[in-house]
């Protein structure tokens, strides 16, 4: 909201979640964003989304820490304008069950030396569209999970915007 508050490429138009207790609610209020906060049952089940979503002229969907997997028809809605953006070096630390601390967990536990975030096009299954652009960070020895973590939103706060903007 704050990268395209002036952006003559872009407004953002609607903030939707599935967290009535999402921070970004708050953000979007103090920003004049309208919002929509979903349930499982209306999300799957309907297209209420899609009609909410052409209600507001919505032409690009930029995912954020949303972590249902996005059904068939809102794919399709959709296909070539919606990314996601993901904690980890696709295609390893991906798919289902791996996000948030799930990922960096796993990139600690595995030792690596570098990890990061990618941006990539929204499909039908976890993390397997195609990758737009990756950034990465070197890793210390001594670094934790949280330490991971904090590291790969740096580069997250840093370039989801920038790209988004691009691709637009």
């Amino acid at each position: 909201m704050q990268h395209f508050r002036a952006s003559p490429v872009a407004k953002v138009v609607l903030l939707v979640t599935n967290k009535a207790n999402a921070p970004a609610l708050e953000r979007a209020r103090e920003n004049g964003v309208p919002t929509l906060v979903l349930d499982k049952k209306g999300f799957f089940e309907s297209e209420h989304l899609l009609e909410t979503l052409n209600k507001y002229s919505v032409d690009f969907v930029a995912l954020a820490g949303f972590l249902w997997l996005i059904p068939p028809y809102l794919v399709r809605a959709f296909q070539g304008r919606m990314v996601n953006i993901h904690p980890a070096l696709l295609p390893k630390f991906g798919g289902k069950n791996m996000y948030g601390a799930h990922v960096h967990r796993a990139v600690y536990e595995e030792g690596c030396t570098r990890s990061g975030m990618t941006i990539h096009w929204v499909n039908e299954n976890y993390d397997e569209g195609g990758i737009i652009f990756q950034a990465s960070t070197a890793l210390d020895p001594g670094d934790s999970p949280e330490d991971i973590a904090r590291k790969v939103l740096r580069l997250e706060h840093a370039w989801y915007p920038r790209v988004v903007a691009c691709l637009l």
